[in-house]
């Protein structure tokens, strides 16, 4: 054997290591996306209560903040549905049952006035940077990017608002928790018609 092929024989990892290389490619790629749902997760699990819960609390912070990292990186990628399965569906839909998620178990951890500000700058941050619409490939092109952004922080800023406004103990609560309701279901409705749309205006173009 020559010292080339030795070389190259050298060079050539196995098939354990290129296995272990992807998966630690695949577990570091897109650092700012999981760095934020992570930081989300963890926010929302309430940690200075955390910090003095018994163990298995513990336990169940780090295993949601396992879970946030592996979730958290942006599916860049057409909407093609490969299967009906709900584990294909969730794999799929991560980055929108993530911030799903970190939002109630904020809202059964009851954290504090200030975590709650941190919950929704960091969970803002984390939808402007994993919305494939707006910063992912397939997003229409000459589309302005701040508008997203600013609608999105007005919307963070008003249910912020109306979430801490001291209305629970009086007679009327019900009215702005039916709006509420009727504004979370109407919102994604515009969302996805806008969507829908948008291929017909670019063919008309």
């Amino acid at each position: 054997m020559t010292t080339a092929s030795t070389r190259s024989a050298r060079q050539t990892p196995s098939p354990a290591e290129s296995r272990a290389a992807r998966l630690l490619a695949r577990l570091t790629s897109r650092i700012t996306d999981r760095l934020l749902g992570t930081a989300l997760a963890l926010a929302a699990c309430n940690p200075p209560v955390a910090l003095h819960a018994p163990p298995l609390v513990g336990v169940l912070v780090l295993g949601a903040a396992t879970a946030a990292w592996w979730a958290a990186p942006m599916v860049d990628a057409r909407p093609v549905l490969t299967s009906m399965r709900w584990r294909t569906i969730a794999a799929r839909r991560r980055t929108t049952v993530l911030p799903a998620a970190a939002i109630a178990v904020a809202a059964v951890t009851d954290p504090a006035v200030w975590l709650v500000v941190c919950i929704a700058a960091l969970l803002l941050a984390y939808l402007l940077v994993t919305d494939a619409w707006t910063a992912g490939v397939t997003a229409p092109p000459g589309r302005p990017q701040a508008t997203p952004a600013v609608a999105a922080a007005a919307a963070t800023a008003v249910v912020l608002l109306a979430a801490q406004a001291p209305v629970s103990s009086t007679s009327w609560a019900r009215l702005p928790a039916s709006l509420a309701v009727a504004a979370t279901i109407v919102c994604p409705v515009l969302a996805l018609r806008a969507r829908t749309g948008a291929p017909a205006d670019r063919r008309r173009h």
